[in-house]
């Protein structure tokens, strides 16, 4: 079931926050980057878009099957799929992850805490494979993964649990190499907003004195 039919193409323009990440992002880092961050956008989509679970699962084991294929055994035309080969090639795990985490927003009835943390470490894993450290720290895109979660979700009970989890699993402190400020910003975004109630995370003026920060001081 190929998913490209009525999604955007990859060169589409980016929330901010992800805009912001990129800018501060190394450039030989940059498209590994932006690649991951549009497929996250793309497999969002699909969930958002999903009323029938059985039919977003179907759409996200498409991505699953093409991310487990071949680079040069794969169907060309869909932007995504093509910077993934590009950029990703033979390195797909962690991007397979990508989709398991989001699959668990179709099949879940109940956003639980573990479920949450299941989330939030698939949906990251992109990002700690780019940004290994040193210290074992695999934090990368943590509060992340959850504030944004938070601030498109609708129920309140369940944007609380996503606040609670995602709150318990940032680091308020973690310093970033410099080619890898960009997370380092996506990251104090975040934990601003989840301790902002879930708000979006360029949401008020304190949000780009944020990021600036996290840029400069890390």
């Amino acid at each position: 079931m190929p998913d490209h039919a009525d999604s955007p193409d990859y060169d589409q323009t980016f929330p901010p926050e992800l805009e912001l990440a990129l800018a501060h992002t190394a450039a030989p880092l940059r498209a590994r980057l932006a690649a991951v961050f549009a497929l996250d956008q793309r497999l969002g989509r699909i969930v958002s878009a999903t009323t029938e679970p059985m039919l977003g699962q179907m759409r996200l084991a498409w991505w699953r099957d093409m991310l487990g294929t071949d680079a040069s055994d794969r169907p060309k035309g869909d932007a995504v799929l093509d910077t993934i080969g590009a950029n990703w090639a033979d390195e797909e795990t962690p991007l397979i992850q990508l989709v398991d985490a989001w699959e668990l927003f179709v099949v879940a009835e109940k956003l639980t805490a573990e479920r949450l943390v299941t989330f939030a470490e698939g949906r990251s894993a992109p990002l700690n494979h780019i940004a290994p450290m040193e210290t074992g720290d695999s934090s990368a895109g943590l509060a992340w993964a959850l504030a944004d979660a938070a601030a498109r979700i609708s129920d309140e009970g369940e944007r609380a649990v996503l606040i609670e989890t995602g709150l318990r699993l940032a680091r308020a402190k973690n310093s970033r190499p410099r080619h890898l400020k960009g997370i380092g910003v996506l990251d104090a975004l975040a934990i601003r907003a989840l301790t902002r109630g879930g708000r979006p995370l360029m949401e008020g003026r304190g949000a780009s004195l944020t990021a600036l920060r996290a840029a400069l001081f890390g």
